[in-house]
């Protein structure tokens, strides 16, 4: 890359490569989630279905979102891995997750991975952080 400047999706990367706490096993999905939203964009996927995939990856980026990376490090993944598999999971019903899977760069199963991201998050998060998530990106 020029000049040393890393992306974003080599970034998420790093802030959770030496992570092994609790969560570890689906928050280490965080980063490829990301990346899988940003190869849809060059799909053939609607304009309402854009403005989702948007919100969910604008998501990553804003620095005081319902559970902070700043104040509670790698555990701060959590709502971004949710709203991931939130718009993921709206997006294979409509176009099928084997249209998911075409960009999907990596080697297991997209289906599996989104269902574990999905339902690990939820049992993670409150209603009332589900809530908060979903009004904060509009998709309340």
């Amino acid at each position: 890359m020029a000049h040393g400047f890393k992306d974003f999706y080599c970034t998420l990367l790093e802030n959770l490569e030496n992570f092994d706490g609790e969560y570890a096993s689906f928050i280490d999905c965080g980063p490829n989630l990301f990346k899988l939203l940003c190869d849809l964009l060059d799909e053939d996927v609607d304009k309402e279905d854009r403005i989702k995939i948007n919100a969910a990856i604008s998501y990553y980026v804003v620095p005081m979102d319902v559970i902070p990376e700043e104040i509670y490090g790698a555990y701060g993944y959590i709502d971004d891995i949710f709203i991931s598999a939130h718009v993921l999971k709206f997006l294979a019903e409509k176009y099928s997750f084997d249209f998911l899977q075409e960009a999907w760069d990596f080697g297991n199963d997209v289906e599996e991975v989104i269902e574990d991201c999905y339902e690990k998050s939820l049992e993670s998060l409150t209603d009332e952080q589900i809530e908060a998530i979903l009004f904060y990106v509009g998709l309340d």
